[in-house]
């Protein structure tokens, strides 16, 4: 109840524009926001009151909600607390590193089982220094640690290296001296010795006790008995999805693939997507240029070919031989980052990422058709934004991908 309170009474406070600042970096930026995008700053702040911490520890991307909180706690009399940040890194899966994705991430109690687990199905490239979780891992951890790495591999590849700058080691990642199963492996060796004894000092039962107490093992249910968790299904429906209408600004061709075009696409956010799609064969590049298209927006980022994919272009595809594929197209005078809704289900948010082993995309996806009228359509219901329905050209009775 007071919590809820002091949400009224800070909103009597801030103003507009401190409070889209502040959620700048972490509230996705549109055209027309949501009030809870606004509301979500102050909702961070109270949380240090209402939490009773000393000091909140975050990501460089929260420093304008720090800032925030310093500024409007003092409002409402409670004190200002101390803000820590540090880099945002590359996490292991080859997105931001995040406390809510486990395998993005070591933690200081993970067993070595689990080490091995998540560095062995970490993203690394050959090659590839972008996004790269595991180089993330030497450059900010074990070299300000330790003043050097050292890679360890067999008397053939070139015996052990020992690196004293990091610059060197990822040159020679980038020219492919060093090799990725090496790389990993080395890390593993090395943050194990790290944190052996970590694990030694928690294995005591007070230390134990606390660690089970702070991060409790989810409830299992007893045999004969219903799981609560989970144990509704979820729901499957199109307005899960975040669909738009995005105008591609570029398009050029992917440079290591022969098939795939790489544009920029505009959604209505502060910064185009980068999306790859497969379409070269299908869609000369001229009519891709400023057109606009519907895009899915929620789809988890993904390399293709080296290059991190934002979004997929929704197209429809012919049912025989030779395939065809045309971009669906949004109607005429529609907007970059205007909502894309399927008939009846206009309500609801959207999630804000798609997790993939959900599969929500592929099993809405089984049951999008073109209709004869050449409109798109989800179970016979049509795909609509404020300016009427979302079509392709030709492919009457296709498939949408």
């Amino acid at each position: 109840r007071e919590y809820t309170l002091d949400v009224y009474r800070l909103s009597s406070v801030v103003t507009q524009h401190d409070a889209k600042k502040a959620g700048a970096e972490v509230v996705k930026q549109v055209e027309h926001p949501l009030l809870s995008g606004l509301l979500y700053p102050g909702l961070q702040a109270l949380d240090e009151e209402y939490l009773k911490v000393d000091a909140q520890f975050g990501g460089v991307d929260q420093r304008k909600i720090f800032t925030f909180a310093e500024k409007y706690l003092p409002s409402l009399g409670y004190a200002k607390r101390v803000h820590l940040m540090n880099p945002m890194v590359p996490g292991l899966t080859g997105s931001k590193m995040s406390s809510s994705e486990e395998d993005s991430k070591i933690d200081l109690l993970d067993r070595k089982e689990d080490v091995k687990k998540k560095l062995k199905k970490a993203f690394c490239e050959p090659g590839n220094v972008e996004n790269n979780g595991v180089l993330s891992f030497i450059k900010h951890v074990l070299f300000p640690l330790k003043s050097e790495f050292v890679v360890l591999r067999e008397e053939k590849w070139g015996g052990n290296k020992t690196y004293t700058a990091y610059e060197a080691l990822e040159k020679d990642f980038a020219e492919q001296v060093v090799h990725p199963g090496d790389l990993k492996n080395s890390v593993e060796v090395a943050l194990n010795k790290l944190l052996d004894p970590i694990r030694e000092k928690f294995n005591c039962p007070e230390l134990k006790k606390l660690s089970s107490a702070a991060y409790p093992t989810p409830s299992k249910a007893k045999p004969g008995e219903k799981s609560t968790k989970n144990s509704e299904p979820e729901d499957v429906i199109p307005s899960r999805l975040d669909i738009r209408v995005g105008k591609v600004i570029s398009v050029e061709k992917h440079p290591d693939a022969d098939s795939l075009y790489v544009e920029k696409i505009d959604v209505g956010e502060a910064e185009p997507r980068t999306v790859v799609s497969g379409l070269v064969h299908f869609v000369p590049k001229e009519q891709l240029q400023d057109r606009l298209v519907v895009l899915l927006c929620n789809l988890k980022p993904q390399k293709m070919r080296g290059v991190e994919s934002q979004g997929m272009v929704l197209c429809a595809s012919s049912v025989g031989e030779p395939r065809q594929v045309e971009p669906l197209d949004p109607p005429a005078g529609c907007c970059a980052g205007e909502r894309v809704y399927v008939e009846g289900y206009e309500g609801g948010e959207p999630d804000e990422e798609l997790k993939p082993k959900k599969k929500v995309f592929e099993k809405l996806q089984a049951d999008f058709r073109v209709s004869e009228d050449c409109v798109a359509q989800w179970k016979q219901r049509n795909f609509l934004t404020k300016l009427g329905t979302v079509s392709c050209k030709s492919l009457r009775g296709g498939s949408i991908s």
